[in-house]
């Protein structure tokens, strides 16, 4: 009788290297219920040497040998990646979408034998230091229990909300799921100012770092909203009060603004 894996990993990239260190570090599962696919040696060599599961480049062995299947392949390949495996996904598997822009509608249709049970899920990259954010939306098919599965596997890395309405998992995708990447876009700006007014690159990226660290530590927990936080922070005619001036009239507010737009729009395209 062939091993049987609590989650099978298609697709073993960043985002997926990140999910299963925080099921491994919470002890969500252990080692020998998983396994992941991948067809680059590489990425599946890295799973092997530090997560210790089993790996594969066959994906029928992976979905016939698992309960979980968590899809983890670039958007654009889905439909070539799931039709090598479609015929022998069964009732009783859990189909975990990580894909931005994929519905769970287009997923179901991958599989037209069955009612498949399938759960869409946005989460980040921050999932590596269990400080992730997912947002989980259930399919038409997908049980309460399907639901809570999917999200105990994402808060294994930090935090996961249950999306009711799949329209907004766009939204979500273009809030937190690529919103890691524009706090170090800001964090790299601001490492480049700290050393074009004179600070060495060493004490640049800490400031910085740690700078970025507090200020999201004091929105979580003061509970407080980051423009009454930016209030206190801006005295009058001071420092802060000029940055915000300089910032303000360079339109950076709204070229943010434009950017979670940009990827808003690109999710959407990816599901079209």
């Amino acid at each position: 009788m062939p091993t049987q894996y609590e989650i099978g990993v298609i697709g073993a990239g960043n985002a997926a290297e990140g999910i299963i260190h925080g099921v491994l570090r919470n002890s969500v599962l252990l080692e020998d219920r998983i396994i992941a696919s991948d067809p680059n040696p590489e990425r599946r060599r890295v799973f092997e040497q530090r997560f210790h599961v089993a790996t594969t480049e066959d994906n029928c062995q992976l979905t016939r040998d698992s309960y979980i299947l968590l899809l983890a392949v670039k958007p654009q390949q889905y439909r070539e990646a799931v039709r090598e495996f479609a015929n022998l996904v069964r009732e009783d598997h859990l189909v975990v979408s990580i894909m931005a822009g994929v519905s769970t509608r287009s997923l179901e249709e991958s599989f037209p034998r069955i009612k498949a049970r399938v759960v869409r899920a946005m989460p980040n990259l921050a999932s590596h230091v269990g400080a992730g954010m997912a947002g989980v939306c259930p399919g038409r098919y997908a049980s309460e229990a399907d639901l809570l599965r999917a999200q105990r596997i994402f808060d294994a890395g930090g935090k996961s909300v249950h999306i009711e309405d799949e329209a907004l998992m766009d939204a979500v995708t273009a809030v937190s799921g690529t919103g890691p990447a524009y706090y170090y876009f800001f964090t790299e700006a601001l490492v480049e100012a700290a050393k074009r007014v004179g600070l060495s690159p060493q004490y640049a990226n800490l400031l910085a770092k740690q700078t970025a660290l507090g200020a999201a530590q004091m929105m979580l927990e003061s509970g407080e909203p980051p423009d009454v936080l930016r209030a206190k922070v801006t005295s009058p005619n001071g420092t802060t009060a000029a940055a915000m001036a300089a910032m303000k009239d360079s339109q950076v507010f709204e070229h943010i603004v434009a950017g979670v737009t940009a990827a808003f729009n690109r999710s959407r395209e990816l599901g079209s």
